[in-house]
């Protein structure tokens, strides 16, 4: 659906003279448990592409942000029923409002926040108010 370089977890792509590659990721979230999966697809998408030699190495600083996700990233969670990340920096969280969250079924921002955390920790569940359909949106880190 969206791959980690539209997600912007991968940051350095550093190949050495012998062919090896030495592939940095950061994770979504400090303690992240995708983060194994990941770097295990990584190693193993480059190995079955004929590159002799992969290193995965984790950072966590800089730290990753909603930021770094890319427009098509964005696209593609939308189209997978995921609200993607609008901003980061949002005046309505200091004025303690709720963000404003489109559904990726039906579009409307007739939409409410059912809890803090959806189907994993860097998400939240919605409900749209319009079309009656739950949604995780991807939040704004």
């Amino acid at each position: 659906m969206i791959n980690v370089l539209e997600l912007g977890v991968v940051r350095t792509v550093d190949l050495e003279p012998s062919g090896k590659a030495i592939i940095t990721i950061t994770p979504t979230y400090t303690g992240c448990p995708a983060m194994d999966v990941m770097a295990a697809d990584i190693k193993k998408e480059l190995l079955d592409a004929g590159v002799p030699e992969v290193e995965v190495k984790l950072t966590l600083s800089p730290a990753w942000s909603t930021d770094q996700i890319t427009d098509e990233g964005k696209r593609k969670l939308r189209e997978y029923g995921i609200a993607p990340p609008e901003l980061t920096g949002d005046i309505r969280a200091l004025k303690g409002e709720q963000p404003v969250v489109a559904c990726p079924q039906c579009g409307s921002t007739n939409t409410v926040m059912l809890s803090l955390f959806g189907s994993t920790a860097c998400k939240a569940l919605w409900k749209c108010n319009d079309c009656l359909e739950p949604f995780d949106q991807f939040k704004c880190l």
